[in-house]
Parts: structure tokens; C-alpha cells; sequence
């Protein structure tokens, strides 16, 4: 018998190779989401993986799109377990329905649209057409802890 608490959408998360990590210590005052109505919005999400960040500095210098793609998976990930915090089970998602991410972006660089597909792309994998969302992905001179991308999501729930 399933757990109350887990869900298709974790299970289809470990399909994929992924565990739902615990929810990512604010590192200001912030909460990492909130819920108003039938919506949670997610604050920034950076990509720590267990407290940490593995990857920092500027996308286009220090680091490649590609890794920045995949730290922008980790931030979505991360996403999801704020949401599960606040509406206690990811089956409860109905859809995504804006994601914003933001990329540490050397002045040249001008992908952060392919970055914010690690984010976007994922999400879809995990949550099928509930995943599909509209998007922003926006250049930025730095981001909190010498971060490469951040990641913020609003999801609607039932």
C-alpha cells in the first residue's frame, strides 16, 4: 500500500533517477514557498544539492551551458520538494503554470533560453502535460552565493 504522502509523480521522479531531496534552507527571510488560493509560488530555487552548491560562477565563462542546463534541473527539482511542502503531495499539481529562471550571465552570453530548458524540460518529464508552462529566462549580473541559475515556479493545485 502506497504512503499517504508519496505520489505517481515521485515515482515517475526515481523512473528518471531522482530522489525529492528536503526542502533547500532559505538564505535570507524568505520562506521557500507559499500558497494563496490554489496556487504556490515558489521562491528562487538555487541548485543545492544536500546544502551545497556544486557549480558557481558566470554562465558563458566559468561555466558551460550545458552544466548550467543541468543546475537549472537541479533548482526544478528542488521546486518540487517547496511545493510538496506546501501542498503535501505532487499528484495535487495541476499544472505548472509559470516558471522564471534567472542565469549568472558573462555579458557576451545570450543562451539563457537553452539554460532554463533544463528546468523546463525536466518538468515536463516528471509531470506530462502538467509540466508544460510559460516561461522567462532572464540574463542577470549575479545571482545569491555566486550561483549560476535560479529558478522560481508557480504551480496550481487541487
Amino acid at each position: 500500500m502506497k504512503e499517504a504522502n508519496s505520489s505517481r509523480v515521485e515515482a515517475r521522479l526515481s523512473e528518471l533517477g531522482f530522489t525529492l531531496p528536503e526542502v533547500a534552507k532559505p538564505v535570507a527571510a524568505y520562506l521557500p514557498a507559499i500558497t494563496t488560493g490554489n496556487y504556490v509560488y515558489t521562491s528562487g530555487q538555487l541548485p543545492l544539492i544536500n546544502g551545497e552548491l556544486t557549480v558557481v560562477g558566470k554562465v558563458g565563462a566559468e561555466v558551460s551551458a550545458e552544466e548550467a542546463a543541468q543546475q537549472a534541473q537541479v533548482c526544478a527539482l528542488n521546486a518540487l520538494a517547496a511545493i510538496k511542502s506546501e501542498i503535501g503531495n505532487l499528484d495535487r499539481i495541476k499544472r505548472i503554470v509559470k516558471v522564471v529562471g534567472f542565469v549568472s550571465s558573462d555579458p557576451a552570453f545570450t543562451g539563457q533560453p537553452v539554460v532554463i530548458n533544463g528546468a523546463s524540460e525536466f518538468l515536463g518529464q516528471a509531470l506530462g502535460e502538467a509540466g508544460l508552462h510559460a516561461r522567462s529566462a532572464v540574463g542577470v549580473a549575479s545571482l545569491p552565493l555566486n550561483a549560476a541559475v535560479e529558478v522560481e515556479v508557480i504551480a496550481e493545485f487541487e
